[in-house]
């Protein structure tokens, strides 16, 4: 007989060995239901983000590497078989506040159930996960079956569906930051060469470029690495902390495979260029078919050109 309903909120779960629906509702954060098919032991979580950035974090009901090791490890000191189980995963949907959400939390927190489940050797039977919707799950737990039902799209992805129409019908705006006037008038004239780009201001430093992402709004920026006042790598980090935007680097000393290329990339950078490559004092051709593109493809990142799944 089913006992009262139990309904978990963010960062909570719940381990049971009765009949009892579990019911929660989730935007990007993400619920693991798991099934014993020998016991009937059952549990469900719904955590917030993918991992936690440090080792000592005592919130496991938060991320998914420590709610679902959680449940997985109590269910298991009764029965360590893993073929006597059976998952269900639900959530991960786009829900993008800002632009640091390009990399898509509701998608990192699915791969990390379905990564943490797969490592346990536990079959996934049902998943649910993605799109633009919330959810509203019940787990019942003495039949191992789970409804969802949406409850509608996120007001984000409204936003950056609006956003995305507002961008297609304009061109994209580009930021140029690099401490060499001649540089960048190259830049520019090589940019403003394709039909839909404009560039939307110039920078010589790190600090005249934080004032034009705020005023100017770029879709992408183009940034060198060796520049007074305050480097590139070190304006790249401070930028994807705070106010994250595509960037291309380009740069003499990022070279192919260089650690001053794979620290760019660690930090955020979308691609990076080797401006030795764009052989600058030679014509605008070989700058027009190496930049171009990757300004193209920058632009992709921002969130208002993502397809949401």
């Amino acid at each position: 007989m089913m006992t009262n309903r139990r309904f978990l909120l963010p960062g909570e779960y719940h381990v049971t060995k009765t009949q009892v629906p579990i019911d929660t509702l989730l935007g990007s954060c993400v619920s693991v239901c798991l099934y014993n098919i020998k016991n009937g032991f059952a549990a469900m979580n719904h955590f917030l983000l993918d991992r936690p950035k440090t080792k000592e974090n005592g919130d496991i009901g938060r991320y998914g590497t420590t709610a679902i090791g959680h449940i997985i490890n109590t269910l298991m000191a009764v029965d360590g078989n893993p073929n006597h189980y059976q998952a269900q995963i639900f959530g991960g949907a786009f829900m993008v506040k800002n632009l640091k959400a390009a990399t898509n939390i509701g998608r990192r927190n699915a791969d990390v159930a379905q990564e943490i489940l797969a490592s346990h050797r536990i079959p996934v039977i049902k998943k649910d996960i993605g799109g633009t919707h919330g959810r509203r799950i019940s787990f019942d737990t003495g039949t191992n079956t789970v409804q969802c039902k949406y409850t509608g799209q996120t007001q984000e992805a409204k936003r950056l569906a609006q956003k995305r129409q507002e961008i297609t019908r304009r061109n994209l705006r580009i930021l140029i930051v690099d401490d060499s006037a001649t540089v960048r008038r190259i830049l520019r004239k090589a940019i403003e060469s394709a039909a839909d780009m404009e560039v939307v201001g110039e920078a010589e430093d790190a600090y005249e470029a934080r004032y034009l992402v705020l005023s100017a709004e770029p879709d992408v920026l183009t940034l060198d690495i060796i520049m007074p006042k305050l480097d590139g790598l070190t304006f790249l980090r401070k930028l994807q902390q705070y106010y994250p935007k595509p960037v291309v680097i380009v740069s003499t000393i990022a070279k192919e495979g260089s650690k001053v290329a794979q620290n760019a990339i660690e930090y955020g950078a979308v691609a990076v260029i080797d401006k030795g490559a764009l052989e600058l004092y030679k014509g605008l051709h070989i700058v027009r078919n190496i930049l171009i593109p990757k300004l193209r493809s920058a632009a992709c990142k921002n969130p208002a050109f993502l397809s949401l799944r």
